[in-house]
């Protein structure tokens, strides 16, 4: 559980540089009053990106396990 909070907090700090360097380089693009909203937006954006690619490295990672096991291969790791 620890380890998603990590993730979100992650995302979320990246979300407002994000959010600040569009202000501070390009003004015209996002007014200052509304960064902390773009800031917010922009790092959630980023955490669902990240729990799509977590989710589909489980997916592909869980498959090709699964490929192994059914050849009666035996997974490293285990006895």
């Amino acid at each position: 559980m620890s380890r998603e909070w990590i993730i979100f907090a992650i995302c979320l700090g990246l979300g407002g540089h994000v959010a600040l360097a569009v202000v501070l380089h390009a003004p015209d693009l996002w007014p200052s009053s509304k960064a902390w909203l773009y800031g917010l937006l922009s790092g959630l954006a980023l955490y669902v990106v990240v729990q799509v690619i977590r989710s589909l490295w489980w997916i592909f990672r869980g498959k090709s396990s699964d490929e192994r096991d059914s050849h009666g291969d035996q997974r490293i790791g285990h006895s």
